[in-house]
């Protein structure tokens, strides 16, 4: 598997449908059709994405040898990576992919001298949060953000601290 910096026109139509793909599949049964409309087009349309990447988040096409299987986004926030976004496409799912996206976005965060890697997970994605704690991360706290139009985001912050490498 290889990340692709998210750097054209074309690239980030490909994050846009992978985006409609996965998240009307996996959040449909967890907040509702309505809030994955609404999300898809506040946060993942062709306009937010290209929005999100000029304000600095880093945007990764997830490919293996069939083409894009995948996306993540970190933000570098001080001393923490903020990881926004990771997601693989279904059939995919549970072969290592979700790992590899993670020992990268670790690589890319000590890379950029950040300590912790922080993340936000519906708390109803119990299969997301499971795989996050077999990772390392652990829950922070409780966040629940109103994003408009009556929906709200009712997260748990989990956070990983990464520890220094030793060096060879």
């Amino acid at each position: 598997m290889t990340f692709l910096a998210v750097s054209t026109e074309a690239h980030i139509e490909m994050v846009e449908a992978l985006a409609r793909e996965i998240w009307t599949e996996h959040y449909t049964p967890i907040i509702g059709s309505g809030q994955v409309a609404y999300m898809l087009d506040r946060f993942q349309s062709r306009q937010a994405i290209a929005a999100q990447i000029r304000s600095g988040v880093l945007y990764f096409l997830m490919q293996d040898t069939g083409g894009p299987i995948g996306y993540l986004a970190v933000q570098p926030k001080g001393e923490e990576l903020f990881l926004s976004k990771i997601y693989v496409a279904s059939s995919l799912r549970l072969k290592g992919h979700g790992r590899r996206a993670i020992e990268f976005i670790e690589s890319l965060a000590r890379a950029r001298g950040s300590r912790k890697i922080v993340l936000t997970v519906n708390k109803n994605n119990r299969k997301a949060i499971a795989a996050y704690e077999r990772m390392g991360f652990k829950r922070a706290k409780e966040v629940v953000q109103d994003i408009g139009s009556g929906f709200v985001m009712d997260d748990y912050q989990m956070e990983k601290t990464l520890e220094p490498r030793e060096e060879a």
